[in-house]
């Protein structure tokens, strides 16, 4: 396969995949609301499930990038910037661990409402992360435009 392709393919994916996660990250945050009750928690858990599957993806097709991608490999690990998206695409990993064990204990529980306490807790993680994969895409718009390196 031609390279170029091959390259154009990555970037399609990857770019897709990026904004499947900002989507689900988007359909957490309205799901995680005062009123959340073991009714809902099945689609939010289910929801969470597909936000690490997209990560874990992204991931893979990120490296597939870096290695086979036509900018090669020595754009990304000499770029700063390329560095600071991955610290910021880390964060909102590390981030979304709170979400998903909560979510984890609240289907495990099941017993009716979620307390609101726990909501707006849950609802600050959540944003956080949203604040997080901003900057991702702020890194990612900047290395497009030869930034860092």
């Amino acid at each position: 396969m031609d390279a170029a392709l091959v390259d154009l393919v990555l970037a399609i994916v990857h770019h897709g995949l990026a904004f499947l996660l900002a989507a689900l990250l988007a359909v957490e945050l309205a799901l995680v609301r005062p009123g959340l009750d073991a009714r809902g928690l099945p689609l939010l858990g289910r929801i969470d499930g597909a936000y690490g599957m997209a990560a874990g993806m992204l991931i893979l097709i990120g490296v597939c990038r870096v290695i086979f991608g036509l900018k090669g490999w020595e754009f990304y690990v000499q770029n700063p910037v390329f560095w600071l998206k991955m610290a910021a695409f880390a964060a909102v990993g590390l981030l979304s661990i709170q979400p998903t064990m909560r979510i984890i204990r609240w289907r495990r529980a099941a017993s009716g409402a979620v307390p609101e306490a726990e909501i707006i807790a849950l609802r600050f993680w959540l944003k956080a992360e949203a604040g997080f994969f901003a900057l991702i895409l702020v890194f990612a718009a900047a290395m497009a435009r030869g930034f860092g390196y």
